[in-house]
């Protein structure tokens, strides 16, 4: 799996991300399956698709609005050892043992061996970028360009400026690959953010994300953001898996 990455679309902002040495869960809601049985070929991650791997497992959590933070995750624990949680600091849990991390917008984290930069947000929480096996993944949380059809000017450009700021801030580093909200709540400024961002940052895979189940919109990206150094990946449905290979 050296250089190659498993990615299973879980739902909403929510991924399974498998490298070579280390599994990553991020922003885990929906535990309900699209089918009635759990599984990640369905969208829902069971413990027995993780007690016998001997790869390290980290679990993030950018923020704690419902549609990225569901406290079951913490339940995984109780069958899994090699079981780490990266969480936003605004996220309130009880559960604070020594393999729970919380991080606040610009904290680093050694673990192991990866490594955690968090930055800022749009909305709530922190973005994480992470290295693992050298690679760079960035998650953005609910970090966009948001853009709303119903808000004053006023306020639009108050949040273009301030997702412009941060992006500054994460440009200089590698993005090999970025998981991004396409919201098609935005309407025809959907694309905005990942337009920008990709036309900054040059990842060589953007994954959409934040569309709930209006996988059309991943399209409709695809078709509107032509780059040459970034391929953009379609989803079509939960569960689907995508190897990606740098």
């Amino acid at each position: 799996m050296k250089n190659t990455l498993k990615v299973n679309y879980l739902y909403n902002s929510g991924f399974y991300v498998e490298t070579e040495n280390h599994i990553l869960i991020f922003d885990y809601y929906l535990d309900t399956p699209s089918l009635s049985v759990k599984g990640l070929e369905h969208g829902v991650v069971n413990f027995y698709d993780l007690k016998d791997t001997n790869k390290k497992i980290f679990v993030f959590a950018t923020h704690s609005h419902f549609d990225h933070f569901n406290p079951v995750i913490f339940t995984w624990q109780k069958n899994i050892k090699n079981i780490t949680y990266v969480l936003s600091n605004d996220i309130k849990t009880n559960h604070n043992g020594d393999n729970v991390n919380f991080m606040a917008p610009y904290d680093s984290l050694k673990l192991d061996d990866i490594t955690v930069n968090a930055f800022g947000s749009t909305d709530l929480g922190s973005s994480f970028l992470i290295n693992v096996d050298n690679i760079d993944i960035f998650h953005s949380g609910d970090l966009n360009w948001w853009d709303w059809f119903d808000e004053s000017r006023e306020y639009n450009l108050e949040m273009e400026k301030n997702f412009k700021n941060e992006i500054h801030k994460i440009k200089k580093h590698n993005v090999d690959i970025t998981f991004f909200p396409v919201d098609p709540r935005l309407k025809d400024k959907f694309y905005l953010g990942g337009e920008y961002f990709i036309n900054n940052l040059h990842p060589k895979y953007f994954i959409p994300m934040h569309f709930g189940e209006n996988f059309e919109i991943t399209k409709l990206f695809s078709n509107k953001i032509l780059h040459l150094d970034t391929k953009i990946i379609e989803i079509h449905h939960r569960g689907e898996t995508f190897s990606l290979k740098l």
